[in-house]
C-alpha cells in the first residue's frame, strides 16, 4: 500500500506515525511545502521572545525520527492531484510525481492578504512561517515602530512577543471596532483592549486602511503611520488550489465525513484545511486547533489503513495569552436559542466569566484572567453531564466549577 501525506503539520506527522503502527510494510511519504523539518507553528511567538530557538520548534525532537519509522520525508510543494477510482498521482514542484493508493491532504492554511496595494513591499510581512519569524526578529528593537494590521487570533498570538521586545506597537482593529471579534464578546474584547492599552499598545478601531506605501507607511483615510515593520494578520485561507479538477467538495475547507474521507475515492483530509464535525452542534466546520489537527490525523490514518474509525467531533476551543492576560473560549460561547447565560465581570482586576446553558447542560464558556477551572469547564461541556442543582449554584457563583465537576463525576 502506498500512502502519501501532503502537509507536515500536526495532522500529517501524527498520520505518518499512526500509519506505520497500523501498516508496518506500507510505503509512507510525508510532504512538507516548507524547508526544514516539521515544526510547530504555534511556537513562533516563543522564538521571537527568545524562549526557544528554531530547533526547539521541531515537532519531533529526536534526530532521524522519520527515518527510524521508514517514512520518506520530502520538502516539496504539491502542484496537482490526478485522482482515480482506486488511487492516483500527485505532481510536485520539482517535476516529479508520486503514486498513491491512499492520499491525505493536510495542507493547512496560508495568510489571507488584505485587498490593498503594497502588501508585497519590503518591511511588510505576515506572521506565519519560520521565515516570517526571522524577518520580524530583525526589526524587534526597542523603540522601533511596528504596525499590526488585523486584531484576530493570529494577531493576538503575536502581540506578546512584540510588546516584550520594547517596540512601539499599533494594532489596527478595523472598522468592526472590536479586537478578537471571532472568539470574544464585546465585553471581553473591551477588557482585553483596555489591558493592551495599559501595556502601551495603541489600538486603532476606527478608520479605513487604504494602502501601504514604501517606507513602509500605512495610509488610512484618517491618518498615516510611518513604521519600521508592518505585520499583516488579516486571517487565513485554506491551501487547496492543487485539488482543482479532482471533484473534491469544498466549502469553508475540504468537506469530509465522519471517517475523514473526502468526496473523492481514496482521498482523506485532516487538520486546519478539513471541515470536520463540531462536537457541540454536529455541524461540519473548520476548527484551526492543534489538538483537533492531531486527532484528525490519527483518525484519518486509521481509516486509510483499513481500521474503520469514526471521528466523534472536536470542541471549539481557543486559548490566548494577550500580553500576559490569559483568555479561554469553549463550545457555544455565544449561547443558544432558548438557553441561559450568566456573566460575572470584575473590571478592576481584569476578570471575566461567561457561562452558557441549554437546560441542565453547560454548552459554552469564556474566561479571562482565570485559569484554575479550565479543565472542569471543558470536562462538563464534553461529557454533557446534567448539572441538576449545580446549574443554579454556578449561575450564582461560577467559581464553584471545580466542586461541581468533582461531585458530578462521583455520581457517574
Amino acid at each position: 500500500m502506498k500512502y502519501v501525506l501532503i502537509g507536515a503539520g500536526p495532522a500529517g506527522v501524527r498520520a505518518a506515525e499512526t500509519l506505520r503502527q497500523q501498516d508496518p510494510t506500507g510505503e509512507i511519504t510525508l510532504i512538507s511545502g516548507e524547508p526544514g523539518e516539521p515544526y510547530a507553528r504555534m511556537a513562533i511567538p516563543y522564538i521571537l521572545t527568545g524562549r526557544i530557538d528554531e530547533a526547539g520548534a521541531a515537532q519531533r525532537k529526536t534526530a532521524g525520527h522519520f527515518e527510524s519509522l521508514h517514512v520518506r520525508y520530502l520538502n516539496r510543494k504539491a502542484l496537482k492531484v490526478h485522482a482515480g477510482a482506486t488511487g492516483g498521482t500527485v505532481d510536485l514542484d520539482d517535476g516529479s510525481s508520486l503514486e498513491y493508493d491512499r492520499l491525505m491532504v493536510a495542507t493547512g492554511s496560508s495568510p489571507a492578504l488584505p485587498p490593498i496595494a503594497g502588501t508585497d513591499l519590503p518591511g511588510v510581512v505576515t506572521c506565519w512561517t519560520l521565515e516570517d519569524a526571522r524577518l520580524i526578529a530583525e526589526k524587534l528593537k526597542p523603540g522601533n515602530r511596528v504596525v499590526m494590521l488585523g486584531a484576530g487570533f493570529v494577531a493576538g498570538v503575536c502581540m506578546k512577543s512584540l510588546v516584550q521586545s520594547g517596540v512601539q506597537l499599533s494594532v489596527i482593529a478595523g472598522r468592526a471596532g472590536q479586537i478578537l471579534r471571532s472568539m470574544m464578546t464585546p465585553v471581553g474584547s473591551a477588557m482585553l483592549q483596555r489591558w493592551l492599552e495599559n501595556k502601551g499598545v495603541e489600538v486603532i478601531n476606527t478608520g479605513k486602511v487604504e494602502r501601504i506605501e514604501a517606507g513602509p507607511r500605512l495610509v488610512m483615510d484618517s491618518r498615516t503611520i510611518d513604521a519600521d515593520l508592518i505585520i499583516l494578520a488579516t486571517g487565513v485561507r485554506p491551501n487547496i488550489s492543487f485539488l482543482e479538477g479532482t471533484g473534491a467538495e469544498i466549502d469553508q475547507g475540504i468537506v469530509v465525513n465522519e471517517f475523514m474521507e473526502t468526496s473523492v475515492p481514496c482521498i482523506y483530509s485532516a487538520g486546519d484545511v478539513a471541515q470536520g464535525r463540531d462536537f457541540s452542534t454536529g455541524e461540519w466546520v473548520v476548527h484551526a486547533l492543534q489538538p483537533t489537527a492531531t486527532e484528525h490525523g490519527r483518525v484519518a490514518a486509521l481509516n486509510m489503513a483499513g481500521k474503520r474509525t469514526a471521528y466523534r467531533g472536536s470542541l471549539s476551543m481557543n486559548v490566548l495569552d494577550t500580553v500576559g492576560l490569559i483568555s479561554h473560549t469553549f463550545g457555544l460561547w455565544q449561547g443558544c436559542e432558548g438557553g441561559e447565560i450568566v456573566e460575572k465581570v470584575d473590571q478592576d482586576n481584569f476578570l471575566y466569566t461567561r457561562l452558557c446553558f441549554d437546560g441542565e447542560l453547560l454548552i459554552g464558556a469564556i474566561t479571562i484572567g482565570r485559569t484554575q477551572h479550565i479543565g472542569a469547564i471543558r470536562g462538563l461541556i464534553q461529557t454533557r453531564r446534567k448539572l441538576g442543582k449545580w446549574k443554579k449554584r454556578l449561575m450564582e457563583n461560577p467559581q464553584l466549577m471545580m466542586e461541581a465537576f468533582v461531585e458530578l463525576g462521583r455520581a457517574l
